[in-house]
């Protein structure tokens, strides 16, 4: 593992993720960093979220999965000056230009599900890489998933990244119908997809999972076990 790497336990809010929960674990554990995800939350219910961290022992959150919906200049003077966050990803169809232009230096532009129009890359700062998404096309043999095989990762700065599970059906069809990309880990080696993009890792490796902290701890300890030894 590349001495700058540093694997970011995700406060994801998915119906599946127990934000809350998480909340409390973080006081538990005493985190002091995270990824925050708010992508599910509205505004009344973000502000409930805001009010557990700042309650709690995190200091910074470098990195920020932006929603498109209803995001507020507030929130963003106070990702800036409190969490010091330094990286904002979004979906390409997501972006809210108006909103989006004080902070165009530090807003990557995520890869989903359809190829990317560089003529938006070439507006931000480059390239959120979620290595599940990309693998998962790749297994499928998807192109709007694979999107990045025409060299765009080397074109493009990459700011900040995503891992999420990989996870194969033992019947190959049921893969390429349904994917094999999840935010819910079942087992460590899940992850182990993640070395063969290791010269592509930013130094923020964000952790897009609906695991507790408490199991995304034991992710973080394993992915950083299995990159150090990929070296």
């Amino acid at each position: 593992m590349h001495i700058d790497h540093e694997i970011l336990l995700g406060l994801t809010t998915t119906p599946a993720s127990d934000w809350k929960q998480k909340c409390q674990e973080i006081k538990k554990f005493q985190i002091k960093k995270i990824a925050l995800f708010p992508t599910f939350l509205n505004i009344e219910k973000r502000k409930e979220l805001y009010a557990l961290l700042n309650q709690s022992s995190i200091k910074e959150i470098p990195h920020v999965h932006l929603r498109s919906e209803d995001m507020e200049n507030w929130e963003f003077e106070m990702f800036e000056t409190r969490y010091k966050t330094q990286y904002y990803n979004i979906h390409q169809e997501d972006i809210n230009s108006e909103i989006l232009d004080p902070y165009r230096s530090k807003v990557f532009i995520e890869n989903q599900y359809k190829n990317f129009d560089e003529n938006v890359l070439d507006r931000y700062a480059g390239l959120c890489v979620d290595f599940s998404h990309l693998e998962d096309g790749r297994i499928r043999k998807n192109s709007y998933l694979n999107a990045m095989d025409d060299g765009i990762l080397d074109r493009y700065p990459i700011g900040c990244c995503h891992v999420s599970a990989i996870r194969l059906n033992g019947f190959g069809i049921l893969n390429r119908i349904f994917g094999v990309s999840h935010h819910t880990l079942k087992k460590l080696s899940e992850v182990d997809y993640v070395k063969k993009y290791a010269k592509y890792l930013p130094k923020y490796i964000s952790l897009e999972l609906e695991n507790s902290f408490a199991e995304q701890l034991e992710v973080k300890d394993y992915l950083e076990k299995i990159l150090r030894n990929d070296n």
